[in-house]
């Protein structure tokens, strides 16, 4: 029994050391150089968690991974120690809403036409796969995925470290992935291989006819719960169908539904409601409009942060034909994710649906103009993205264990002035706009042919700077990261010729007399040394000495004035012209119409002289003489009070009316596609019809 113990025991020490030794299986083309990196960045302004600030803190990573964060901590043996005193370090954010790295999806040939060729009525996908090129729930971007070094890094200087990647085509779009924003091998950046299933109200390529309108792809999609429930009885008659089959797979992953509109938000969440299933909706830019409902779904959002751009009103006869409508919502949509705040609905962030990533701070610094919080703003694109995506465990803060995605910035993140210096991705640096850390006080020494003359720079930034000895000299600055070139000369009330072969770089637009002296020389840090001319062309040495901080970024918060929130107009229902808001809206109450004509159509016919009692919301009484305390009263003297108009054949309020791709569509409901808003309805009230029948085309 001991032997077989020490054999077993030295069996387990032999597999952990090959597990704690196993190289990568990817051979490497010439002499293997991995870099460990073990760094310890020190002195920080550290937001853990993206809101709580730990001052004159230290974050310690190993091998791409956080070990520790927090105040007091000492510099590991072993460890690079980085100064970050006056920088801000915050998690790398994350968008779970792109096709980062994903092939163009192609179309295929097929599809409805007007030219009397045969439409395509079936899948032409090889395989056994389903019935509709539209259901793509087999489909894994991880298996197509690629590195997209160039998105990679507009999305790094934005501050991402992480996405979640998707093919963004068809009704069922199959899985997507999460994958960092390093520039490495695909296989080291995919951190979760199938993270969600994603899902939209487009069929995107399929050129198969069907579905053809809104109400198709709504029962395509009800149709294919029906058939995957029925598919996992295992029917025989079915044999292996590879979509059903994944599309009960991809159930158990976070379900995200790309709604784009206040309206198809409430129908996918009535789809999913149906089918015991909770979309992530992806937004459009009009979901204050119904924030009630919107909260009422009990989804997750994703918010863009595309704005309508101002309508052009220059002239006249253009200004006529922009609708209140559109007005109302240039005024309003920047306030989407203030609003969705308020309303306690969780949301994320994302840049679709922008035009280039460089507009997405612009537009986020405008949604907190808007009354956005900036720390709710710093959670939708760290740790509600990752929760909602089961994957705090790895991103979306700076605890120990998960990967080091973070940002080093020169103040705090939403500051107009503040730069995002670096982005590390799984522990790599990534340059963004690396700061020459040149700011401060220097004592310059200048040795002329008749002597040693003193002087002060008070160096703002690499281009700015304030240079004076006795008195206040102007004075051009520039500074490359490692050369410096300096030219001054005494303020004169004389204008002389600008001296020629000035450099651009300078601090402002200050025009330097010929005499200038231009000096020229290399930064070692607290220490500068070089050489220059004087205006007659004698040589000159210089140096200078770093003696103290000046004022940076970060220590100018304090006077950094918060912008008032632009007043703004309140929400309209219905959201067009004539609307009312919210609080001047129709209620429902008690009505007495006082001594009308009532057409009953009924067998007592029309009665003369007749009082119509209505509570809530329907017919109480008609008789004379009626009292009803607390009513409304209407003299009905010399009107007609008849019932409603009733259209029992109507095409109005509904987003689609026909679907005709194929011959039979029985499954179809104009019930899920109707239009709350449309303008019909208000016209048909005002002629007498209260109740229509809304039927399909055909």
């Amino acid at each position: 029994m001991r032997k077989t113990g020490f054999g077993l025991a030295m069996l387990c020490s032999f597999f952990s050391y090959m597990t704690a030794s196993a190289q990568p299986t990817f051979p490497q083309n010439g002499v293997a150089d991995p870099r460990h990196g073990y760094y310890a960045f020190t002195h920080a302004t550290i937001l853990k968690d993206g809101v709580t600030a730990l001052n004159d803190a230290t974050l310690i990573i190993k091998d791409g991974r956080v070990v520790a964060t927090g105040t007091a901590l000492a510099v590991p043996a072993g460890a690079v120690a980085i100064d970050c005193k006056g920088k801000f370090i915050y998690p790398s954010f994350i968008d779970i809403y792109t096709d980062y790295g994903t092939p163009q999806a192609q179309q295929t040939a097929g599809g409805f036409n007007f030219f009397n060729q045969p439409i395509q009525t079936e899948t032409n996908t090889k395989g056994p796969f389903g019935w509709n090129q539209a259901i793509k729930s087999e489909t894994d971007v991880y298996k197509v995925f690629s590195v997209n070094e160039t998105n990679a890094k507009s999305m790094r200087e934005a501050g991402f470290g992480t996405v979640l990647t998707h093919i963004k085509d068809g009704v069922a779009r199959g899985t997507g992935a999460v994958v960092s924003l390093a520039n490495e091998k695909e296989n080291l950046v995919i951190l979760k291989e199938k993270a969600s299933a994603n899902y939209s109200f487009s069929k995107g390529t399929s050129r198969q006819a069907y579905p053809s309108s809104l109400m198709g792809y709504i029962a395509l999609l009800r149709q294919t719960f029906l058939d995957a429930q029925w598919y996992k009885t295992k029917p025989w008659q079915e044999g292996f169908n590879a979509t059903l089959q994944a599309w009960n797979d991809n159930l158990s992953l976070p379900q995200i539904f790309e709604a784009n509109d206040k309206w198809n938000d409430l129908r996918a969440d009535k789809i999913g409601d149906e089918f015991g299933v909770q979309y992530v909706l992806k937004a459009g830019q009009n979901e204050y409009q119904r924030i009630q409902e919107m909260k009422a779904s009990n989804a997750t959002f994703i918010l863009p942060l595309n704005y309508p751009a101002a309508q052009d009103v220059e002239d006249p006869n253009d200004a006529k034909l922009v609708s209140l409508e559109d007005m109302k919502h240039w005024e309003l949509a920047p306030t989407q994710c203030a609003v969705f705040e308020k309303a306690g609905i969780p949301f994320c962030l994302t840049t679709a649906d922008l035009r280039s990533i460089s507009s997405f701070w612009t537009n986020l610094r405008k949604a907190i103009d808007y009354g956005l919080s900036e720390n709710k703003a710093i959670e939708a694109l760290t740790k509600t993205p990752a929760i909602t995506l089961g994957i705090y465990d790895k991103v979306g803060s700076l605890d120990a264990g998960k990967f080091a995605n973070f940002i080093i910035t020169n103040g705090p993140i939403f500051n107009e002035k503040t730069t995002i210096l670096y982005n590390y991705i799984q522990g790599i640096k990534y340059n963004v706009k690396p700061e020459n850390n040149i700011a401060g006080v220097y004592n310059i020494t200048v040795n002329t042919p008749v002597g040693t003359e003193s002087f002060t720079l008070d160096v703002k930034s690499s281009t700015t700077a304030t240079l004076w000895g006795k008195d206040t000299l102007n004075s051009k600055f520039s500074f490359d990261g490692k050369q410096i070139k300096i030219a001054y000369a005494a303020k004169s009330k004389d204008t002389k010729p600008a001296m020629p072969g000035g450099f651009s770089r300078g601090g402002g637009s200050v025009e330097l007399p010929a005499s200038a002296i231009r000096l020229g020389g290399i930064s070692n840090g607290t220490e500068w040394n070089g050489t220059g001319l004087d205006s007659l062309g004698n040589e000159l040495t210089w140096s200078a000495v770093f003696v103290k901080e000046t004022n940076t970024v970060a220590n100018k918060q304090d006077n950094v004035k918060k912008k008032e929130a632009p007043e703004v107009g309140n929400v309209i229902y219905p959201f067009m012209a004539f609307g009312n808001d919210a609080q001047h809206i129709p209620k429902q109450e008690t009505i007495l119409i006082k001594n009308a004509t009532v057409w009953t159509s009924e067998k007592e016919g029309i009665l003369k002289n007749t009082d119509v009692l209505l509570k809530k919301g329907k017919i109480a009484s008609i008789g004379k003489n009626l009292n009803e305390t607390g009513a409304r009263v209407i003299d009905g003297t010399g009107k007609h009070v008849s019932a409603g108009i009733i259209d029992e054949h109507s095409h109005i309020a509904a987003a689609s009316i026909n679907e005709g791709a194929q011959s039979v569509s029985s499954e179809v409901r104009i019930g899920d596609n109707m239009n709350p808003e449309d303008v019909n309805i208000y016209r048909q009230l005002s002629g007498g019809v209260t109740t229509s029948q809304i039927l399909h085309g055909c």
